[in-house]
């Protein structure tokens, strides 16, 4: 504080006020950059997961690739994104699961040993693994609105969540069909299988069926 501001009380209040009202926004400002949903958190190991593990790529391996691709992030930065310090935009997710050589989902979802296991995602909270692939992958809602017929939310769901080329077992743009949906469904048995609460939330039903011996 210099001399003019400590010889007047009053504005020494009015600066210290000001310090430390700027403090504050800094600290949030601060706090709001590199505070992580669950999905951000995933993100961040994911990428690190393939980039090292995986590619066996350094920081500025995967960083001269981005480049090359349009979308360019420094090494620090993709050091600030592992450690869950750095948020991720909608175009460095595009571009790092292309440079990476797999899916958005691939990066927004963990990697599990089993389908039944609980994976955070961001707006619904824990649910199975097998649950948010299927959703990630466009072949079910995540979470069904209490109150209304699950089987009209899960056709809104793929009429507006995938064109109609993309429809499985729609041929010609018909109607599914009960034994349709019933064998498209049948699919996830494979995996184990989960169900909606009364809430909406999914649930895990079903253990995923062992291998016969042979």
């Amino acid at each position: 504080m210099d001399k003019k501001v400590a010889d007047s009380p009053g504005l020494g209040k009015i600066h210290l006020t000001s310090t430390l009202l700027l403090m504050t926004e800094e600290q949030k400002r601060r706090r709001g950059a590199v505070e992580m949903g669950p999905t951000a958190l995933t993100v961040a190991a994911n990428v690190r997961r393939i980039r090292d593990k995986v590619r066996g790529w350094s920081t500025y391996d995967l960083a001269g690739r981005l480049t090359k691709a349009g979308r360019p992030i420094a090494p620090s930065a993709i050091s600030k994104i592992e450690r869950g310090e750095r948020q991720v935009t909608v175009d460095d997710l595009a571009a790092l699961a292309v440079v990476l050589g797999v899916s958005p989902s691939a990066l927004l979802l963990p990697f599990t040993d089993g389908p039944d296991k609980p994976v955070g995602v961001t707006g619904v909270g824990e649910v199975p693994a097998l649950a948010a692939w299927e959703w990630a992958d466009g072949r079910t809602p995540l979470k069904y609105e209490p109150g209304r017929h699950p089987e009209d939310q899960w056709m809104e769901y793929e009429l507006h969540g995938r064109p109609a080329w993309l429809r499985p077992l729609r041929p010609g743009g018909d109607p599914y069909s009960g034994e349709q949906v019933a064998a498209y469904r049948e699919e996830g048995k494979t995996r184990g299988s989960f169900s909606w609460d009364e809430t909406g939330r999914p649930v895990w039903k079903y253990p995923p069926q062992e291998k016969a011996d042979g």
